[in-house]
């Protein structure tokens, strides 16, 4: 399938990194406002792994890397959750000798190499005009580093943790926090019969915004957050206070994968890491639900309080997205191709103080976005910090 552009052209999607709810109604405002443009549409496979795999040879089935995409393709996906173009963490300026697709594997022989240049030879072979990436700052910042190669690339931010730089919303975040209020309220029954601790890990590996917002809406008492280590016996004190004073005698703390102990470090499931050099992160809720009980009898009369351990992980993350997440993506995918109309690229549409806007996508590699914590988070409290929402925009905290 080489050279099917006609028409006005050919734009190329793909979405990397985590699965989120939202990504399909993204790939379907692109899709749908594209054809209608007169532009043709592929959607590449598995991220940027459908990118550097593809052989250049028309009598090659390359069906696995890429497809054309259609409304009625895009349209019926667009009612779930996931991506229907599946995804990776695949970074092609750093493909470990092993993962060096057979065919190049003689000309790459590095213990790490740069598939740049097959990147980029095959968008010509294909004919693709434009590239779009949605992805968090991960997969965003490769597509920098294509723009900066001369690739014409639009960037779509996409995240649960909501820490893509620039902007105050990343697609999926919405629904992650609706589901983990949910599940919240929902746990919170057994915590009640049992009169426990409920400690609860929720994403967020740099930014605490996933436990920030759901206890802002009172689905917790408590909070820990990556950007504040935390004191095991202020946190046990404060969850037994909280305890003593709920009728139901439980009370409740979110805990994100990234929150640390003070003077510890991230707990991680194993020693393996990602093409971009992410360990897995996980354990936290382990640790600070085995802390909590061997604490409480400090706080409870001599008396151990039981806990409640629950991570709440793809839980957040599967399923159908939500009204916001159905919406934004749709207005993130029309601006991009209104961006694109007008000859513009190399942008990341984003959301600022409620409003539709864009910014140069190199943003994504320049800054980095965590929750303020001396504006938002009060360390005594563990809980979020709030006085005044007069003018202040939807998600509360943002990308400042």
């Amino acid at each position: 399938m080489a050279s099917i552009k006609n028409n006005k052209g050919t734009i190329g999607i793909l979405t990397g990194g985590g699965d989120v709810p939202g990504l399909n109604p993204a790939i379907r405002a692109v899709t749908f406002r594209a054809l209608r443009e007169g532009y043709n549409v592929i959607g590449f496979r598995r991220g940027w792994g459908g990118l550097i795999d593809i052989i250049r040879d028309k009598k090659h089935d390359n069906s696995n890397n890429f497809t054309e995409l259609s409304k009625i393709v895009v349209n019926k996906a667009a009612r779930t959750g996931g991506t229907f173009l599946h995804t990776s963490r695949t970074r092609p300026s750093h493909v470990v000798k092993a993962k060096v697709p057979t065919h190049l594997r003689d000309s790459y022989t590095d213990e790490v190499n740069d598939l740049t240049p097959e990147v980029i030879k095959n968008l010509d072979w294909l004919g693709v005009d434009y590239l779009i990436a949605i992805g968090g700052d991960d997969t965003l910042s490769y597509a920098v580093h294509l723009f900066k190669k001369g690739i014409k690339v639009m960037a779509i931010p996409k995240t649960m943790d909501n820490d893509v730089p620039g902007t105050d919303y990343c697609i999926g975040f919405s629904t992650c926090i609706t589901r983990t209020i949910a599940l919240t309220n929902s746990l919170r029954t057994a915590a009640g019969s049992h009169e426990r601790f409920l400690v609860l890990e929720v994403f967020g590996r740099y930014a605490g915004f996933t436990a920030m917002l759901p206890t802002l809406a009172g689905a917790a008492h408590r909070c820990l957050i990556p950007e504040a280590p935390f004191n095991i016996e202020h946190l046990t004190e404060l969850l037994s206070e909280d305890r003593r004073k709920n009728p139901s005698n439980y009370s409740i703390v979110l805990v994100s994968e990234g929150a640390k102990f003070e003077g510890g470090e991230m707990k991680f499931e194993g020693m393996e890491k990602d093409a971009f050099g992410h360990a897995k992160l996980g354990g936290i809720g382990d640790e600070v639900s085995l802390a909590l009980k061997n604490v409480s009898p400090k706080y409870n009369n001599g008396n151990i309080v039981n806990v409640i351990n629950q991570k709440l992980g793809y839980l957040v993350r599967c399923g159908d997205p939500d009204f916001i997440d159905s919406v934004v993506p749709t207005a993130y995918g029309n601006l991009a191709l209104d961006l694109l109309l007008k000859g513009i690229n190399g942008r990341m549409v984003v959301l600022k103080n409620g409003r539709y806007d864009h910014v140069p996508i190199e943003v994504v590699t320049e800054t980095k976005k965590f929750v303020n914590v001396e504006k938002y988070y009060d360390r005594e409290r563990l809980h979020p910090f709030y006085k005044n929402f007069e003018m202040l925009p939807l998600f509360i905290m943002t990308s400042d």
